[in-house]
């Protein structure tokens, strides 16, 4: 088994350009992933958010335009954001003059994007929309793309982007390599992915419906009357940087701006901003200039900023898999974070949901409504699932009936929730 890069059989410049880059040991998605893609087999892999998917296809797609002066490649990801990370990544890649790329999405300059089509990229990144733009007009042509890979395909096909993606890819040839990798597949993508692969090896490094065991989750029940109050309790009591996932636009924005007033510094980030804010207000978050970044699900994926400590969900996300996606801003590349999510009586369905990603086959207890229950907080421990609410003598994985599991009873303000590698078999 593969314990370092050089036993991939890489192009030594761009084994010298992973060096400089400190990428020294792979990841499970990268040691698994990397052989096949390099064999020239379509792929179909998925790993928990911030394991290096990234450089699981981009490492492959380098090596393979270093070897082919002739081929091009083609890089879709769902959001403007992600797309410029991926960028960024594989820019640092590139080991060898003249292998040129583009950027092409939404909100930048069309000029500016004309101007490096104009270079004959060979690599090329960008969001469905505004490639199809290029394509319409004609600055460009996909004949020569050879590699071809979706980026967070759940939410590519998931959200709108299928015609699109279809129209794209009526313009690359037939012959062509082609790689999806997300950090959630539910069944229905899967098979929705068939369309676009090959004989695919299927490529699975960890669960995707666990958050890492790296991220500490909490549980705190509250009303809407109190939740605010309660967002500052835990700002107060946490250091470093934060998140806070909110479900509108117009909700970061005034929340953001009541926090700055309590004198906790704050931005907000959310579709409707111009790129060049949504840019600038990322990377101030990334210079620390602010403490706490107020955001919907925009931010959920691509968002890698190390120093992230604290996961807010100030509203439970609409979609169950945004759940894994959102804590996944924390505990990046080894690190450890916690996500701390409020859960008021309407959220009741969106946290069973939740439950039920994360715990296959478990069964769900329904909680009670909100003048049966008391309001208090609950641990998960690090690495946790969620469990069902059961009432005075059931919670989120305590006790219950002297045994340890989803669905447990609450004994208590407080109780950690086992990962299941620690839970007794006996439960």
């Amino acid at each position: 088994m593969t314990t370092d890069f050089n036993g991939f059989g890489l192009p030594p410049k761009l084994l010298q350009a992973l060096e400089r880059m400190k990428f020294t040991t792979p990841t499970p998605i990268q040691r698994d992933a990397i052989p096949e893609a390099l064999a020239g087999h379509d792929i179909l892999g998925s790993a928990q958010t911030g394991t290096g998917k990234t450089g699981a296809f981009g490492i492959p797609i380098i090596a393979k335009l270093m070897d082919n002066p002739q081929a091009s490649a083609l890089i879709m990801t769902p959001t403007r954001e992600l797309a410029s990370q991926v960028m960024a990544a594989l820019q640092q890649m590139i080991a060898i003059p003249g292998l040129k790329a583009a950027l092409l999405i939404g909100g930048e300059p069309m000029p500016k994007q004309f101007r490096q089509l104009q270079q004959y990229p060979r690599l090329i990144v960008g969001t469905p929309g505004r490639i199809n733009d290029h394509l319409q007009r004609g600055s460009l042509k996909l004949a020569n793309t050879r590699f071809l890979v979706l980026d967070e395909t759940d939410r590519m096909l998931d959200m709108g982007f299928g015609i699109q993606i279809e129209r794209i890819v009526n313009h690359i040839p037939k012959e062509r390599q082609t790689m999806l990798f997300s950090a959630t597949l539910p069944a229905g993508i899967v098979k929705l992915s068939s369309k676009y692969l090959n004989n695919p090896k299927r490529i699975s490094a960890g669960s995707t419906t666990e958050a890492a065991p790296n991220i500490k989750q909490e549980l705190i029940h509250t009303s809407d009357s109190e939740k605010y109050a309660k967002l500052l309790e835990q700002l107060a009591a946490h250091k470093g940087s934060a998140i806070i996932f909110v479900k509108t636009k117009y909700g970061t924005e005034k929340l953001a701006d009541k926090l700055s007033k309590q004198n906790h510094v704050s931005d907000a980030i959310h579709g409707d901003l111009r790129q060049s804010r949504r840019d600038k207000v990322i990377q101030g978050f990334r210079d620390k200039k602010f403490r706490v970044l107020v955001a919907t699900d925009l931010a959920a994926r691509g968002l890698d900023v190390p120093h992230i400590e604290l996961v807010i969900n100030y509203d439970l996300p609409q979609c169950p898999e945004d759940y894994i996606h959102r804590i996944g801003r924390t505990a990046r590349a080894g690190a450890s974070g916690k996500a701390i999510n409020f859960l008021t009586p309407a959220d009741r369905q969106k946290w069973n949901a939740i439950h039920r990603l994360m715990n296959p086959g478990a069964p769900v207890v329904h909680e009670p409504r909100s003048e049966q229950r008391p309001n208090h907080r609950r641990g998960f421990g690090g690495g946790g699932k969620p469990g069902g609410y059961a009432g005075k003598s059931g919670g989120f994985g305590g006790k219950r009936d002297g045994k340890e599991g989803g669905g447990g009873g609450y004994a208590g303000k407080r109780r950690s929730f086992k990962p299941r590698s620690e839970r007794s078999t006996a439960a």
